[in-house]
């Protein structure tokens, strides 16, 4: 489902029932939801409570099995990452400074980033508004599991856009960059930024770091090494 049918059928009123769901255990697997007992708990009525859950599982947050007394719920991958990010904003709202860590291994890149982040439209940018310009490469990062899931609490810290741009042959895309911090055996090199590309090839699990300097040389780094990456609004 596309990002703007699940924008218009999931608003407040369902993320309060998801909400609920989760409070059950619906994270960890199955619970049993009767729609009267939502209801009273959404001070809604039954009617309104099923309408809820039936859009929650059109978006792709829960997965439902009715039965004849009720229904076996569980919160999908998207429906935590949906939670995740009111959890963050609400972490922004009372905690002074919003940091999400992540986790992950560094990996071999394919020399993409090489190409792109040299390119003039992007170039101009980055030292414009980043402050520098970036090493011709990005330092590629596999997350693990659970910072997979942190992950999608970056889209409640402020970021630096990158915006798209054309020559006379194609069109590049637009991207964000999120400040970070890569820490690794003790030393930690705090001017690097997370790129993300609006089209990638890579999944949720990659991570693309983008710095002034090698940031494999700079801290040491191989294939394999596990480092963690402090993200910060900009």
């Amino acid at each position: 489902m596309s990002e703007t049918v699940t924008a218009r059928v999931v608003g407040h009123d369902e993320l309060a029932a998801l909400k609920l769901v989760a409070l059950d255990g619906g994270l960890a697997g199955p619970v049993k939801v009767s729609c009267a007992g939502l209801a009273d708990r959404l001070d809604a009525s039954s009617q309104t409570a099923s309408r809820r859950l039936q859009r929650l599982d059109e978006a792709g947050f829960v997965e439902r099995d009715i039965v004849s007394d009720g229904q076996w719920i569980t919160v999908t991958d998207a429906g935590e990452s949906t939670l995740r990010r009111e959890y963050e904003d609400y972490r922004r709202i009372f905690e002074e400074e919003a940091t999400i860590s992540l986790a992950g291994t560094v990996t071999g890149g394919m020399g993409e980033g090489r190409h792109y982040i040299s390119l003039p439209g992007y170039m101009e940018q980055f030292e414009e508004r980043l402050g520098y310009a970036p090493f011709p490469g990005t330092l590629n990062v596999s997350l693990s599991a659970e910072s997979v899931r942190a992950r999608a609490g970056m889209a409640s810290l402020d970021a630096v856009p990158i915006d798209g741009w054309e020559d006379d042959e194609r069109t590049f895309g637009p991207a964000t960059c999120y400040a970070a911090t890569v820490e690794f055996d003790g030393k930690a090199y705090d001017r690097a930024h997370i790129i993300v590309p609006e089209r990638t090839h890579h999944d949720e699990s990659q991570l693309e770091l983008i710095a002034p300097i090698k940031l494999r040389d700079e801290l040491g780094l191989a294939d394999g090494d596990a480092i963690e990456i402090l993200v910060e609004g900009a």
